[in-house]
């Protein structure tokens, strides 16, 4: 492994945990910005659509659900709805294909969407779905729109990771858990993926004045928790005995915070390829010595090495093009 990059340290951005979408955009202006935000329509994917849009920036919602998508950003001026899905790589590259035709350039492109600790589940040519939704199918999406995001420079790509990936590193002789399957391996190698994938793709794209981040949103009660029952949820801490909610939940406005921080803030111009929470750039950190906000089974702050590692990242982005058939950098 080699030496994470030096940029993956603080940077005293002035906001924290609690901060909101609107404090972290106080005095943005988006105007004339078009962002696209996967899973815009939900969750915190709908706190960030909301903020973008009411900073002044054209948002596109690609959504697998498009009529409960449009139903969600009815109330929000300058969002339109289109449709994708991301374990489909017809449907991306479709997307893709219709966006491009638009002639419009790309500012932000927030990967938000995404499935967490989903019963084994196989798709595509027999892909599991948690790595092929929240990796392969942004992986590709990215690639499919990358003349729109290099057209002008200055975009950023922002994908919403996880502290989840401490659970794993990359499982590079078995990625598809074909030998036996574990919701939560295979979740956290995903939100390894997540970050591996802003690495190499800020590599390659700083040059064209793409730069590409990773973040961790925090706890928050959404519809990714889907898959868990009442019991897995009082296990891992995040309810309570008596059916309270823990203490360290963020609102949605808090989770969506460090995506929208990372997409539209000034103090990370000139950087990139760098693992975001908390709205800053996190600290490398070895397990007994993370610390966070709050623990939950196990885990805490900071990015872990094997998740920033630029030899590692680029072994992912040819493992990806060879699965997905799409490199925008292939020579």
């Amino acid at each position: 492994m080699t030496t994470p990059q030096t940029a993956q340290h603080a940077i005293g951005s002035g906001f924290g945990a609690q901060s909101t979408t609107e404090e972290v955009l106080r005095g943005i202006d988006l105007t004339g910005k078009l962002a696209i935000v996967t899973g815009g329509y939900s969750g915190i994917g709908l706190e960030t659509t909301r903020a973008l849009a009411g900073a002044g920036a054209r948002v596109v919602v690609p959504a697998r659900r498009r009529e409960i998508a449009r139903e969600a950003v009815a109330d929000l001026d300058g969002v339109e709805v289109d449709e994708l899905d991301l374990a489909d790589l017809d449907s991306v590259r479709a997307f893709a294909e219709r966006f491009l035709d638009s002639g419009r350039s790309i500012d932000l492109l927030i990967n938000n969407a995404g499935i967490m600790a989903a019963p084994e589940t196989r798709v595509g040519p027999g892909w599991e779905a948690q790595f092929a939704v929240n990796h392969l199918g942004h992986y590709a999406l990215a690639n499919r729109l990358w003349p729109a995001l290099a057209r002008d420079g200055g975009a950023r790509v922002v994908s919403v990771s996880s502290n989840g990936h401490q659970l794993s590193d990359i499982h590079w002789d078995d990625p598809h858990f074909e030998r036996g399957y574990d919701k939560w391996q295979a979740y956290g190698q995903a939100k390894t993926a997540n970050v591996l994938f802003a690495v190499h793709l800020d590599a390659l794209g700083r040059d064209a004045g793409v730069r590409a981040f990773a973040v961790h949103p925090g706890v928050i009660l959404t519809q990714l928790a889907r898959h868990l029952s009442d019991e897995e949820l009082t296990a891992l801490g995040l309810v309570k005995e008596d059916g309270s909610f823990a203490d360290f939940f963020r609102t949605p406005e808090q989770g969506a915070a460090t995506q929208v921080w990372a997409a539209t803030s000034p103090r990370l111009a000139g950087l990139g390829g760098v693992y975001c929470e908390d709205c800053d750039i996190a600290e490398i950190t070895e397990p007994d010595q993370a610390a966070g906000e709050a623990e939950v089974a196990g885990l805490t702050g900071g990015v872990r090495p094997y998740a920033v590692d630029p030899e590692a990242a680029a072994r992912l982005w040819e493992l990806s093009a060879g699965l997905t058939g799409v490199d925008a950098f292939a020579r």
